[in-house]
């Protein structure tokens, strides 16, 4: 059984409105905090590429009180963020050797090749020890001068959780290069009532994909599709034009890769943002079923190479392309957007399981590649038992997303049955980022719930019957 609350995490936002002294002094110590992350990082990686904790304290912290300035809070998170790094890096190096054996991939992770470096300023800082709240929106931020009070913007709803009902969390000062000013980004960390089946009084499939970056069923055969035609021409604008600068190589071409760094995930993040907004807004008080894609990469084959009278010779461009469309998108980052924005507006998020979504018929269940004719967008079912087709005269067809988010939806239909006659979930809520579906099934229950998925058949207008 799960506790009647549950923690959430956001992100406030807030404008912090300095004086000329007050943003040379945030400036300096941005930078101070950053040469502080290089000379850690370089320690680290002279000292056998260690994230060794205890190792990093020892040999560093009496250096960055003293080079740098830093105070003893601030030099603590600069060792904390190196050792997190260097964590990091070693989990993706044993995943590329693991990943080499099995031949997935033949390239070798370079992460380790040489120190990791920090380009960004950004400080994290703890609560009441680098930075608090005063009153008449004020907050107090430690420098390396000293601690100064500077007047701040922001979002209402977030301003009014700082003043009374979250618990406030450790914070990081961001300059916004393009406006030249300086935002403090806040962690609020808020309790949440956990969700019911009684709240749930609809359902709602989400498939994700490339050419429609999101496709929406709703069991009364309300339906939304959010086209990835003008996000994906941007993002391809931005690795062309990527492209053409790293060929050409000089000073100005780099400056100017340096300012377009992050423009195209900035895009990304913004799309992701606003589809999850619309769903959300459109469906309160609904489940939300999400396909569980972990290791789709691994999973799915993508073109390497093309032959031609026995010869091979590189892929064309469009199959270049549409091998970084399916590489670059965030479809993860999307869910868990969804997932964090429909616990705010008393909706719920689940993972269900993705197998043969877009090829098993919502009406009779009979699922084959064949009912993909030339893998394209539509969806023909070649059941000649079908109900649809007895029923009808005609074969069902419909479009492949369309069709992938009914079977979500009919799945997240079955995950709310079985949590209102057990009173617990089947797969696990909240958080989307976990690698296993159900919190720790059995293969054969797996199996048992896959196998019901093909009695499923799909009837409009029905919601919690």
């Amino acid at each position: 059984m799960f506790t009647k609350t549950m923690k959430q995490i956001i992100t406030a936002k807030l404008k912090l409105q300095t004086t000329p002294e007050q943003f040379k002094a945030l400036r300096q110590t941005q930078l101070a905090y950053r040469d502080a992350l290089n000379h850690v990082s370089r320690f680290a990686f002279e000292h056998g590429k260690t994230s060794n904790h205890e190792k990093l304290h020892k040999g560093n912290y009496r250096d960055i009180r003293a080079f740098f300035g830093l105070p003893s809070e601030m030099t603590a998170n600069v060792i904390r963020q190196v050792e997190v790094t260097y964590k990091g890096l070693w989990t993706k190096l044993r995943k590329n050797i693991e990943h080499r054996r099995a031949k997935i991939t033949k390239k070798r992770f370079r992460g380790l090749d040489r120190p990791p470096r920090y380009v960004s300023p950004t400080v994290t800082y703890n609560y009441k020890y680098d930075y608090s709240f005063k009153p008449e929106q004020q907050v107090s931020i430690r420098t390396l001068q000293g601690r100064i009070v500077i007047p701040f913007e922001g979002y209402g709803p977030h301003v009014a959780l700082i003043q009374h009902g979250a618990t406030i969390k450790a914070g990081r000062l961001w300059y916004d290069k393009q406006r030249k000013r300086f935002n403090l980004l806040v962690c609020l960390e808020r309790e949440i009532a956990d969700a019911t089946p009684e709240e749930q009084q609809a359902f709602l499939g989400v498939d994700v994909g490339q050419r429609y970056l999101a496709v929406t069923a709703a069991v009364t055969e309300e339906s939304q599709f959010f086209s990835g035609k003008t996000a994906r021409a941007r993002a391809d604008h931005y690795a062309r034009l990527k492209k053409r600068l790293q060929r050409k190589g000089t000073r100005a071409a780099k400056r100017r890769l340096v300012d377009m760094s992050g423009r195209e995930r900035r895009l990304k993040l913004n799309t992701n943002h606003v589809i999850a907004k619309r769903i959300v807004d459109r469906h309160p008080h609904t489940l939300i079923g999400l396909e569980d894609l972990t290791g789709i990469r691994e999973r799915t084959r993508r073109r390497k190479h093309r032959r031609k009278v026995d010869k091979v010779q590189p892929m064309s461009p469009k199959a270049a392309r549409a091998n970084r469309h399916a590489s670059n998108w965030a479809f993860a980052e999307l869910q868990n957007i969804i997932a964090y924005k429909a616990a705010l507006s008393n909706s719920m998020a689940v993972k269900v399981d993705a197998d043969f979504t877009s090829q098993a018929c919502p009406m009779c269940g009979y699922k084959d590649k064949k009912n993909r004719p030339q893998k394209g967008l539509l969806f023909l079912c070649q059941n000649k038992q079908c109900l649809y087709k007895q029923r009808t005269g005609r074969p069902y067809t419909l479009h492949a997303d369309l069709v992938g988010a009914r079977n979500i939806a009919m799945r997240t239909r079955c995950v709310w049955q079985d949590w209102a006659q057990s009173g617990q979930l089947s797969v696990a809520p909240g958080s989307l980022d976990g690698p296993d579906l159900s919190g720790g099934e059995t293969k054969a229950a797996r199996l048992a719930r896959l196998a019901r998925y093909a009695d499923l058949r799909w009837s409009p207008g029905r919601n919690l019957r």
